[in-house]
């Protein structure tokens, strides 16, 4: 928790002064009292209980002034609140390593059904598209409402060979920013550099400018990517993780397979996968989002759900101003009502 005003918190010095003169008077109180032949007998009349309730609400009064005082620094915390996204892009990963049945029946299929799962519990009016991702990525799917043609996209993927992570990015990009200018075929096809090579590096198109914003606070879209792989071709997924950033979008990665490496084998030739997680954590980590993985389809499955519960609700930093009013407000009244009941008078 933080403070938009924390010079504010001195205030709170008043708290220990109120106690002190509380105990003061007290003790100035007890000495004016009329003096009794047998104070034992009062002590035993009045009781423990007796003693400590006449002290309750000269607490409870302590505790709310100090909530008030605290809300004078306006105090700001993370919160989950509701989102207003409006378009998520599911970006999903179809090279052949996908048809490996360590994930049953086979990791595609596992993907299909879970991101069809997940399409199924969305607010209907969020639009959702799709793209596919081998060695070059293209839209399955433009965003839409319609959730039979999200679906129907999501059936139709076939599998093709080698990963390029970075595509799939730059393509959700250019799905989600149309009239930005984009230039998909000259980051993409333009340049078949060795993986490493900046972006920036590459030839520049004529497109428009664009100010860069803090990483995440784009809150009209979201990316959704899923692999169980590790670039093999295409721009730099870091750097289009970049991209993706200075527009503040999140990059919500989901890793599937095996982290170590193994060598699949299927329709006669064999390949050699290994999940490159370190590179999809860093992904998540640029772009304010969030890295799962996923060793089964009912992880995956899991995984979709609690992606649904981040779109739904994010964390944002928010003044929690009114709680503490609210808590010093009602510590407020419980102390007078309880010094009223039991003292009928307020303090």
């Amino acid at each position: 928790m933080s403070f938009a005003w924390p010079e504010m918190l001195w205030l709170l010095l008043a708290v220990p002064l109120l106690v002190a003169l509380y105990v003061f008077l007290l003790r100035r109180k007890k000495k004016a009292a009329l003096r009794y032949a047998r104070l034992d007998l009062v002590k035993e009349a009045m009781g423990a209980g007796q003693r400590l309730r006449r002290h309750v609400p000269p607490f409870l009064f302590l505790l709310a002034l100090a909530a008030l005082l605290t809300a004078v620094s306006r105090p700001t915390a993370q919160v989950r609140l509701p989102t207003q996204h409006g378009t998520i892009i599911l970006a999903m990963d179809v090279s052949g390593s996908m048809r490996a049945a360590d994930v049953e029946p086979n990791r595609l299929v596992a993907a299909q059904t879970a991101a069809k799962a997940f399409v199924a519990e969305q607010p209907r009016n969020v639009r959702i598209g799709v793209v596919s991702f081998a060695g070059t990525a293209s839209v399955a799917q433009y965003p839409t409402q319609n959730r039979d043609d999200v679906i129907a996209a999501i059936d139709r993927f076939q599998v093709q060979r080698a990963t390029a992570i970075g595509s799939a990015i730059v393509v959700s990009l250019a799905t989600l920013f149309p009239d930005e200018g984009i230039d998909v075929s000259e980051l993409i096809y333009g340049r078949w550099t060795p993986r490493g090579t900046p972006l920036d590096k590459a030839p520049k198109a004529e497109k428009k400018q664009f100010k860069p914003v803090a990483p995440g606070s784009y809150s009209a879209g979201a990316i959704i990517l899923l692999t169980d792989g590790q670039t093999t071709t295409g721009p730099d997924p870091l750097e289009t993780a970049k991209m993706a950033a200075e527009r503040g979008v999140r990059v919500f990665t989901v890793g599937i397979g095996t982290t170590t490496g193994d060598t699949i084998g299927f329709g006669g030739w064999s390949m050699r996968v290994r999940l490159d997680e370190e590179t999809l954590k860093t992904i998540a980590k640029m772009t304010d989002a969030e890295y799962f993985y996923a060793g089964s389809a009912s992880d995956l499955k899991k995984v979709y759900q609690t992606l649904t519960s981040r779109l739904v609700l994010e964390k944002k930093e928010t003044e929690i101003t009114a709680l503490f009013a609210a808590a010093g407000a009602a510590l407020a009244l419980a102390s007078a009502l309880l010094s009223v009941l039991w003292f009928s008078r307020i303090l």
